[in-house]
């Protein structure tokens, strides 16, 4: 059967990614692999990656919403997948700090009409998105062994599958059940310290959506528990200040990295 292209409004993207209910804190969890993709190379298997997100929307006008959210991504050893706080990168012979990911906030907008294939009992939202903008590192200096190209460009690739029963359901404040698919394609980690050496990461995830935070990962529940408390739950509100990303966290927390501390680095300490 041919799937249908149908418009949804923005509720029903909100009851996907996150949930109608403001009081309430959402958790979608992924895992997957990060694979250096390099000319004339074969692909090498790098990473593989276990990544979480808390997220909360709030209806700010009629069928409006607010959306923000904190995320996790931690790169493992690709053959016992445990956490790696050190890296040997075998580019340039040198074992180099690992910073995960620690994006608090991550935040948007919502609203419009969502357009997405209706195929039998599932409905799966597309987005590829291709973020480009100035490299935040690029001016200084400091950052040429790390990241100094002047550019940031990525692929992102989404698909996130979902029952159709639940979205058309008013009673249905979130999807009872979430298949997420994540593509990327990206420069190098600044913390990998490449510079200039040509290539890019491809990253190959698929992960879900639990119904709270004891469903997390064992490991995120240690971490958030231990060190950084803030992931339990989503801003309340809208937070004043600019979307974290792996490039800004590494310029504010540069001196630390070099000091080989350990990320991502725990709240108040």
């Amino acid at each position: 059967m041919i799937a249908q292209i149908q418009e949804f409004d923005a509720s029903h993207w909100v009851k996907t990614r996150s949930s109608l209910d403001p009081t309430q804190s959402t958790f979608l969890t992924w895992t997957g692999s990060i694979y250096a993709f390099i000319p004339g190379e074969k692909k090498k298997l790098l990473f593989k990656i276990l990544g979480m997100s808390v997220s909360r929307c709030i209806l700010t006008q009629e069928d409006q919403w607010d959306f923000t959210s904190r995320e996790l991504t931690y790169y493992l050893d690709p053959k016992t997948s445990k956490v790696l706080h050190q890296w040997e990168n075998p580019w340039i012979g040198e074992t180099v700090p690992v910073i995960h990911v620690a994006n608090n906030p991550v935040q948007g907008h919502f609203e419009g009409k969502f357009s997405a294939p209706v195929d039998q009992e599932n409905t799966t939202f597309v987005f590829d998105i291709f973020p480009t903008y100035p490299n935040p590192l690029a001016e200084d200096p400091k950052f040429a062994q790390y990241s100094p190209q002047p550019i940031y460009q990525a692929a992102e690739l989404f698909k996130l599958t979902v029952p159709t029963a639940d979205l058309l359901n008013p009673e249905k404040l979130s999807v009872s059940q979430l298949r997420l698919i994540w593509d990327r394609i990206g420069p190098w980690l600044p913390w990998m310290k490449m510079g200039t050496s040509p290539g890019h990461l491809i990253y190959s995830a698929y992960g879900s959506k639990v119904n709270s935070f004891t469903e997390l990962p064992q490991l995120f529940q240690d971490e958030i528990n231990s060190r950084i408390p803030s992931y339990h739950n989503a801003p309340q509100s809208l937070l004043d200040i600019e979307d974290m990303t792996s490039w800004l966290y590494f310029k504010q927390h540069f001196d630390a990295y070099l000091s080989g501390k350990r990320f991502p680095l725990a709240e108040g300490g």
